[in-house]
């Protein structure tokens, strides 16, 4: 069995929260909590990974990386 790793962005929004693959565009969740947004997104992304390979469709590497940034 192939793995598939791909950073997911989670962001608050106005009363819930939003989010997203930057290697998967417009493959989106949302939620009411930080974790059923990202438990959403991993059904999201199953879904989008399954949907192609059926499709026999090649499934984008992840390039997308995250950093944070401290600034004094």
């Amino acid at each position: 069995m192939t793995m598939h790793k791909f950073l997911v962005v989670i962001e608050k929004a106005d009363g819930n929260y939003s989010a997203h693959s930057p290697d998967l565009p417009g493959c989106v969740a949302t939620g009411k909590t930080h974790d059923e947004a990202e438990k959403n997104m991993y059904e999201a992304i199953k879904m989008h990974v399954d949907g192609l390979m059926e499709d026999r469709l090649p499934v984008p590497k992840s390039h997308a990386t995250a950093e944070y940034v401290v600034i004094r």
